[in-house]
């Protein structure tokens, strides 16, 4: 008899001491589920996680915790379910709280059976919101490196290719301008000429576009209005949409200058234009939009202009979205695009130190925002440039590629100027000390310890009023420059250069 009150006693003592255990755990919601999911027992943990007291929660159904969603596809019954047949349901999901929030829960529901037959179910839920929103935050960072680390290496490949590239249209161009001299009276010479001007000017383009993406274009940054710019381009704009689309401007009063390329907001502008016109294959509307935004957070913070371009288009699938700003990537049939576009536009706005975003939904549109950054000078106004005059004098021609120097050599000798040529810098420096020149036209990228802005540099120190131009078809060292000596884009026309030796001060 004493035996058998002390085992009663200590199962008695066993089952409060759990009892109290279960109760007191306040990380998990531990409770009991009868056979049909009413709830008959409650911890602090469910309390305090689903904000529910004893008295509010005991005798209801535990389906109550699911979102209407679940409920409505029945999920609560599949759970109790899966746990009856497969001995343990687990899962992660929205639950809802008393309050009505919601939280993302890590739920267990295991069956309890006595004496073979069904009893009921043990139930543990965890709040795991802040775990989730941590990975998800991780794994946003994980992609947005991989995108970078993916753009840095294709900028990288096609900055290397462009800059070969330009010296070779920079050669065929610059032949072209010698072959024309000789072949004014030759018809069919002079139609073949213009075909491979005109192949060597798309070249060029593309070339340019690749250099964007890559970030590795030579750019002149400058305080812009672009109301007024638009201004400018208004009838380009027009005639690249035609006439089933019109173009509309939502620009906020007051909006501010904007630093960046000229030429290089223009074409992105552009692209995002045309790009809109192709989505709307029946007509529709493209709206060019501006307005003031002042960012306080990374990676962008300070005052910026938005400027945005929305169409009333189809719209971008979602598995497409992530890939627009990729080089050669395009929807388009073959033929109809380059797939440089957008990759330009994606260059082109963090060149210029800003960003460049994308929001589209199917069947309602699509919108470009690019971020550029507030330009703190007055915008530069356009002025009518006199016609470029012959010119007379030397210029010491600083070129380590000898076709180039060969082509260069003969538009400055067109224009009316001696020419003497050295490959890298240290001949340049030499020659100075024997020979005095009117200016100096160097390529940036040579060989040897001194590079053409190097060598600039040290010429504006001691030889301060010598003119320098210099040229590039490609250079990291040219984004160093930022207008502190004027740079000619490979290839050049002989109308460019003549008009940028114009420009230099004498």
């Amino acid at each position: 008899m004493v035996k058998k009150y002390n085992q009663q006693r200590d199962l008695f003592e066993s089952e409060r001491s759990f009892r109290l255990l279960v109760e007191g755990v306040a990380d998990y919601a531990l409770y009991m589920l009868d056979p049909n999911g009413t709830i008959t027992s409650w911890n602090i943990g469910g309390e305090r996680i689903k904000g529910y007291s004893p008295s509010d929660i005991l005798g209801q159904h535990f389906s109550r915790f699911y979102t209407e969603t679940d409920r409505a596809n029945g999920k609560p019954a599949r759970a109790l379910s899966i746990a009856r047949e497969k001995g343990r349901y687990e899962e992660e999901g929205w639950r809802v709280r008393k309050d009505g929030t919601f939280f993302w829960a890590s739920v267990v529901i295991d069956p309890i059976y006595e004496d073979g037959e069904l009893v009921g179910y043990a139930k543990i839920t965890r709040d795991i919101t802040e775990r989730r929103d941590a990975q998800l935050k991780l794994e946003a960072m994980q992609k947005q490196l991989a995108e970078s680390q993916k753009f840095d290496a294709l900028g990288q490949l096609t900055g290397g290719v462009a800059h070969d590239f330009n010296n070779l249209l920079m050669i065929i161009s610059g032949s072209l301008h010698i072959l024309k001299r000789g072949t004014a009276g030759d018809a069919k010479v002079h139609q073949a000429i213009s075909a491979i001007d005109t192949a060597t000017k798309r070249g060029a383009a593309l070339t340019n576009q690749l250099l964007t993406f890559a970030r590795r274009q030579s750019v002149n940054p400058q305080a812009i209005d672009f109301a007024e710019r638009i201004a400018s381009i208004r009838e380009v704009l027009d005639a690249g949409v035609g006439s089933s689309v019109r173009v509309a401007f939502d620009f906020e009063r007051g909006v501010w200058p904007i630093k960046a390329d000229v030429s290089e907001l223009e074409t992105a502008l552009l692209n995002l234009v045309i790009n809109a016109r192709d989505a709307m294959p029946d007509g529709g509307t493209v709206t060019i939009g501006a307005r003031n935004v002042v960012l306080d957070g990374p990676p962008h913070a300070g005052e910026f202009v938005a400027i945005s371009v929305a169409d009333t288009g189809l719209g971008i699938p979602s598995d497409v979205l992530d890939k627009v700003f990729e080089p050669f990537f395009t929807t388009k049939p073959i033929g109809k695009g380059t797939g440089l576009g957008l990759s330009q536009v994606h260059g082109f706005a963090h060149q210029a130190g800003g960003t460049v975003k994308v929001a589209s939904q199917l069947g309602r549109g699509t919108t470009f925002t690019i971020l550029l950054p507030r330009g703190m000078d007055a915008p530069a106004r356009e002025t009518s440039e006199a016609a470029p005059l012959r010119g007379t004098g030397t210029v010491l021609l600083v070129e380590d590629n000898p076709d180039v120097a060969s082509v260069s050599t003969g538009l400055l000798e067109q224009l009316g100027y001696n020419v003497r040529r050295v490959a890298d810098a240290e001949a340049a420096l030499r020659e100075l000390e024997m020979n005095g020149v009117d200016f100096v036209f160097s390529d940036i990228v040579m060989p040897g310890k001194m590079d053409g802005l190097s060598l600039a540099q040290h010429l504006r120190q001691v030889h301060p009023g010598l003119p320098i131009l210099l040229a590039t078809g490609y250079s990291d060292v040219a984004a160093d420059v930022r207008g502190d000596f004027p740079i000619l884009r490979k290839p050049y026309e002989i109308h460019e250069l003549s008009e940028a030796i114009a420009r230099l001060p004498r």
